[in-house]
């Protein structure tokens, strides 16, 4: 049998998008092998959200050709969509797959294994029109799935690549949606993650009749679901009767990804996202106080152009203010082909550095902060890893708790007591 190995840079989608392919590969009689182990393909699904997921990209691509020259090197994602030409130019590269056709990726890989020539298969993403149903094969009951639902990107945020990458609005069938989600549970998976690259606008391309939070009501109504959660959102598309589900339906984990991206209305505008820090301040307050134990975490961007010292100390005070669960900081990079790599002002390297540190001084201490609120309660956990006789796990408010126990613990819900600080999360003694 031939083997086909695979790695995944970048976000959760893509990490969904491997496994996909993954399967795609393992019906065609495929045997799946490590990344570091000689194979005939190496499939590297690409990232593009900063310069370094590109260099990355390229680095795997050399390195699977030195593990084995003659295997069939595959080029797929967001890097090898919107730089086929350049992905092309890497004469390591035997197929180019960008965000879409992945349907076809064994059928790729097959004719350049014949003809030992580059298949290149993007096409232009702008122009697609359904969502890629490409069915789960063999899911492995591990603790946590992701389940895509939605692809395409219409908010254009400045600094942005990936509309460019993934294209317009596309959503998932309920029906799929449905069928899927079974088809995990019935595997293991304890958790469903709900995924997308613009998932609040999910069903927003079908007229109207559908939101996400008729996506969420279905895998809900899923026997045997344990935990839904929900990945990233923009603040202003959660809904009230999303919020509402959030609140009476206790397998709808208390967590909101919200990604804010800069805390000064000035550098808001100029990055293109559709709020004012009054209004996210707002729309978070109301959430916080119809969920309880709710984390909130998110994710900023400093050094964007023209963020001046004044904007920067803005967003540190309306971080702090914020008091979030988890902050993911992020230098700005600067992406050919967005608006802001135009933008005058540009912040130095070294600059955007100290700015980083800043920022994770603030976080860190909104995330102890949050984490100290949880000491002494009883909390249930569903624990994924265990080593040298320490098991851990999450919260369904996505709090990291570790406590003593083994493997067989692995993928099992129970009851623990938080007690103090511990690595990234909180140590407690199991109690059931």
């Amino acid at each position: 049998m031939p083997r086909a190995a695979f790695t995944t840079l970048g976000c959760k989608v893509n990490q969904f998008e491997t496994e996909v392919i993954e399967g795609l590969f393992k019906q065609r009689g495929y045997t799946i092998v490590s990344f570091d182990e000689p194979a005939d393909v190496y499939v590297i699904n690409t990232c593009s959200v900063t310069h370094l997921g590109e260099k990355k990209s390229r680095q795997l691509i050399r390195r699977a050709a030195r593990v084995n020259p003659e295997a069939v090197i595959v080029a797929t994602g967001c890097y090898a969509q919107v730089s086929p030409d350049k992905v092309a130019a890497i004469p390591e590269v035997d197929v180019i797959v960008g965000t879409q056709d992945r349907s076809r990726i064994v059928d790729l890989v097959e004719e350049a294994r014949r003809t030992r020539g580059q298949v290149n298969a993007v096409t232009d993403i702008m122009t697609a029109e359904q969502f890629e149903d490409i069915p789960i094969f063999d899911a492995p009951g591990r603790t946590r799935a992701f389940l895509k639902i939605q692809e395409g990107c219409i908010n254009f945020c400045t600094y942005c690549i990936i509309p460019y990458a993934r294209g317009p609005l596309r959503s998932r069938a309920l029906d799929s949606v449905r069928r899927e989600a079974e088809k995990l549970v019935a595997a293991g998976f304890k958790e469903i993650v709900l995924t997308g690259i613009h998932l609040g606008a999910y069903g927003r391309d079908t007229g109207g009749n559908l939101e996400l939070a008729d996506a969420v009501e279905t895998v809900l109504g899923v026997t045997g679901l344990v935990r839904l959660r929900l990945s990233s959102l923009e603040s202003v598309e959660v809904s009230d009767r999303l919020v509402e589900l959030m609140r009476r339906d206790a397998k709808l984990c208390p967590h909101l990804h919200l990604p804010l991206q800069a805390g000064d209305d000035h550098v808001l505008s100029k990055m293109n996202r559709h709020y004012t820090t009054e209004e996210y301040s707002r729309l978070v307050g109301a959430i916080r106080r119809r969920v309880p134990d709710l984390a909130v975490t998110t994710d900023v961007i400093v050094g964007f152009p023209g963020e001046t010292p004044a904007m920067f100390a803005n967003s540190l005070a309306f971080v702090e203010r914020m008091a979030f669960a988890k902050v993911h900081i992020f230098p700005y990079s600067r992406r050919s082909g967005t608006p802001a790599a135009a933008y005058p002002d540009q912040v130095p390297e070294e600059e955007k550095k100290r700015r980083v540190r800043e920022m994770q001084r603030v976080a860190e201490k909104g995330a102890a902060a949050f984490l100290d609120a949880f000491v002494g309660r009883e909390m249930e956990v569903l624990f994924e890893t265990a080593n040298n006789g320490v098991v851990d796990g999450l919260t369904g408010n996505y709090i990291r708790v570790y406590t003593r126990g083994g493997g067989d613990l692995v993928g099992a819900l129970g009851v623990v007591r938080l007690e103090k600080p511990y690595k990234d999360g909180l140590w407690g003694t199991l109690l059931a």
